[in-house]
């Protein structure tokens, strides 16, 4: 899958949940270019991040990874 196709799913998909969460009235090619241009904007960032803290960033990130997992089983686990 070449890489911009990719970025555009992964885009639509952020720019959704991002607004969702934000509770912004957008149509969809509003929708669209806002996550394209976030997951571009995150992608940079987090690659400065690794570039510059490296492996504390990586077991920084695994930590909160695996404090999410953990919330969500205790979360649906309960139930």
């Amino acid at each position: 899958m070449p890489m911009i196709l990719l970025i555009v799913i992964i885009g639509a998909a952020a720019g959704f949940l991002a607004t969702r969460f934000m509770k912004v009235q957008a149509d969809v090619p509003t929708t669209i270019a806002i996550g394209v241009i976030g997951a571009v904007v995150g992608w940079v960032i987090l690659r400065i991040l690794l570039a510059v803290t490296g492996p504390l960033a990586m077991f920084v990130a695994s930590v909160l990874g695996a404090v999410f997992l953990l919330w969500l089983l205790q979360r649906y686990k309960s139930k």
